[in-house]
């Protein structure tokens, strides 16, 4: 029993839960892994369970090594207890049964690499264009017919009014014939024909039935239908299943979870115990008194609260700001004073957000305050695929002999010019000292190319020589409209229909903003000019020191994870909640969920910013604070934001307070106002310098130990130094 004493009563309560079905509520930060691994070990120190008959599943092999650590510790070796997640119990499984299934022991399990090549070859033999119809569509149809166990003609029928849908059945149906036949398995397969193998021969699920007589569940509430089915099976006979979850922290619909799997507990397993685990150890008293007065705003969903011994601590801060980039400024002006002026380091901030195309203002804003930050979840902004390919069409557009730029996107997207194909016309432009984009308007390459690909390549050049012959004479932003369309870029996005699509079609979208913004600054910016200060932004975001850093991340990202200071920018209606789920109230409980994660990952102190107008995608939008932000439990809220001019914005604040749930309107100044030549300033990087030109949206500075420098405007750095004399 001396294993319990560090257990509180709620906690210890369902460690010595062992008999029949237990159902652990367990809120943000209150221990459930302490509770479960206590659990397990009662079960094999106190009531003698065989480490053997114990099955412990959770959803990444991080948490599963972090319990069998935790176990180790506790009761010495854990090597015959099943801790795994669903996919590896599963292949392990399934390879000692392989006689009943038709395939062998050694099955290979296709990532999603290996899945998109069968598709694609599919594709090819059928003779679909991939244009029509995308590998990542047919993969995600698959994907979502096989968490359900549905058949792809029951798909085809439900589906009657979509386009394609005939082809669509054929390739999936090709697709499993051609895995099986490659003694293969997608990582879909290995759940679907373990609960096929257990309804088909009962006799193999007795057996596993008999072995597992305890069975336990982490984060029940990602599991999707397919799990809850193994999950089920395994534990009908014994009843001895512990699933530990919250409700309130489901936040995986859109990839399958089902959060009636938790929900509906009780009906599927009768005279279920169940424990909540409210004591939270993570959070002050008014960050959770915030969370909770927002999730209690869900219909479906248990009732419980979390609470804490800790202090009430802070109250949560909420700014209403003029702008995006006033919020992101703010944002990295209030983390560069606390680390000065509190003590913390970089690596005790998190800053969220609901969309992965916010970070670009965050991480501009972050390298101009000298702030090291790392993307979690994601890349940094201008290494994106989708940034870098598009950077390198309007390369090609301005310089049409630029040969990389070239290579990279030529085949983006699939213009069947294939390895052969490609060191073929190579040769021809090497041959006739030409350049490669030269070389494709030379029809003895042209006609040598077969008839698709001849008319790919011509539709190529016939739209970048079109939007180069007009760059000098049009906007920027023109320009890069011209070659989303044209080049079929946003078309082949748009056609594959999946989530990480639809991200990069954000990302795009909110370049619009990066180009908006930059003519803004200086009006007469043209599209090389443009391209230069690009390089520039990229070459300061990517040369930090990154041993201590700011986390950014989207709030779906930051699940599971805790920092001392938390902000979640964007906190207005169509963004945070988007504008796809406001009006749905399933969608919406999802979305509030989503905020209550967010909210629950602060230790210390918590930061709610919006926006009165944000740029986003191109688009200027006056926006409406977050229906979230009026849920809150006003007793916990407070601002204390200053400001004075733009430069308070940037170096810190002063002035009067205000009310935070009013809107303030200001002045804006530009970035290049700040500097002249001949200022002395300092860089975070190279140290002093001088200024000897200030050229929008550039600055070329002189510094004592580097030379020379040219540096984007509002990007870099920099800050003025008084000099005496």
């Amino acid at each position: 029993m001396s294993s319990l004493d560090n257990l509180n009563d709620q906690q210890k309560d369902g460690a010595l839960c062992t008999e029949g079905p237990l159902l652990i509520l367990a809120g943000a930060g209150s221990g459930k892994t302490s509770t479960i691994t206590h659990r397990i070990a009662y079960l094999i120190r106190e009531r003698g369970v065989a480490p053997y008959r114990i099955l412990a599943v959770t959803f990444t092999n991080k948490a599963a090594k972090e319990m069998r650590d935790r176990l180790e510790r506790m009761v010495g070796d854990a090597s015959s207890m099943w801790i795994l997640t669903f996919h590896s119990a599963c292949m392990r499984i399934l390879r000692m049964e392989h006689i009943y299934t038709g395939y062998s022991s050694s099955f290979t399990v296709y990532d999603p690499q290996d899945q998109k090549a069968v598709v694609k070859r599919i594709l090819k033999e059928k003779n679909i264009d991939e244009k029509a119809i995308s590998p990542a569509y047919i993969l995600s149809v698959i994907s979502s017919c096989k968490g359900v166990d549905k058949s792809y003609e029951e798909w085809r029928d439900e589906n009657m009014d979509l386009p394609h849908n005939e082809k669509v059945y054929e390739v999936a149906k090709e697709y499993d014939r051609v895995l099986k036949n490659n003694n293969s398995m997608d990582f879909d397969d290995l759940l679907l024909n373990t609960v096929r193998l257990f309804k088909e021969h009962k006799e193999v699920l007795k057996k596993y039935q008999d072995r597992f007589s305890y069975v336990t569940v982490d984060e029940y509430q990602d599991t999707n239908f397919i799990q809850y089915m193994i999950v089920k099976m395994l534990s009908e006979s014994h009843r001895n299943i512990c699933v530990v979850g919250d409700d309130d922290q489901s936040i995986y619909q859109w990839r399958g979870a089902d959060i009636r799997n938790i929900l509906d507990f009780e009906k599927d397993f009768k005279n279920a115990k169940v424990v909540k685990l409210e004591e939270n150890y993570r959070s002050t008293g008014n960050i959770l008194k915030g969370a909770n007065s927002v999730i209690r705003n869900n219909f479906d969903r248990k009732e419980k609260s979390l609470w804490t011994k800790k202090e009430e601590g802070e109250k949560i801060k909420y700014f209403r700001l003029d702008d995006d980039r006033e919020e992101a400024h703010y944002t990295a002006s209030e983390i560069s004073r606390l680390v000065g002026t509190k003590g913390y380091g970089y690596k005790s901030f998190a800053v969220l957000y609901r969309n992965n195309a916010q970070s670009r203002r965050l991480e501009e804003a972050m390298v101009r305050r000298g702030i090291p930050y790392r993307i979690f979840g994601s890349i940094r902004y201008y290494e994106r695929k989708e940034i870098k390919d598009i950077l390198s069409y309007m390369r090609l557009v301005a310089n049409p002999n630029e040969g990389e730029s070239l290579l990279r996107i030529l085949n983006v997207p699939k213009r069947g010019i294939g390895e052969k194909t490609l060191e073929k016309i190579q040769g021809y432009a090497s041959a006739k000292n030409i350049s490669l984009f030269e070389s494709l308007h030379e029809e003895e390459v042209l006609s040598s190319l077969s008839d698709k690909q001849g008319k790919e390549i011509r539709s190529f050049i016939a739209a970048i020589d079109s939007i180069s012959e007009e760059k000098d004479y049009v906007p920027i932003l023109k320009v890069y409209e011209r070659l989303l369309k044209e080049t079929g870029y946003l078309d082949a996005l748009l056609l594959e229909k999946t989530v990480e699509a639809e991200a990069r079609i954000d990302n795009l979208m909110e370049f619009k903003s990066v180009i908006i913004e930059t003519e803004k600054e200086n009006q007469n910016i043209n599209l090389t000019e443009f391209l230069e200060t690009m390089v520039l932004v990229k070459e300061e975001i990517l040369t930090q020191d990154e041993d201590d850093y700011v986390s950014l991340m989207t709030l779906h990202s930051s699940k599971g994870l805790e920092f001392p200071v938390v902000f979640i920018t964007g906190m207005e209606n169509g963004l945070f909640p988007s504008r796809r789920k406001l009006y749905d109230s399933s969608e919406m409980e999802e979305e509030r969920r989503l905020c209550y994660v967010g909210m629950t990952r602060a230790k210390e102190k918590l930061y709610l910013l919006s926006a009165n107008v944000r740029m986003l995608y191109g688009n200027m939008d006056y926006s409406e604070e977050s229906v979230f932000i009026d849920e809150i439990d006003k007793s916990v809220l407070e601002g204390d934001y200053r400001r004075e001019s733009k430069k308070a914005v940037r170096d810190g604040y002063s002035g009067t307070q205000y009310n935070p749930f009013e809107p303030v309107k200001k002045e804006m100044k530009s970035y290049e106002q700040e500097f002249a030549s001949g200022d002395f300033v300092s860089h975070k990087k190279f140290g002093e310098g001088r200024v000897i030109e200030v050229t929008p949206p550039t600055i070329t500075v002189i510094f004592q130990s580097e030379g020379v420098k040219k540096l984007a405007l509002g990007i870099a750095p920099l800050e003025r130094l008084k000099k005496e004399g």
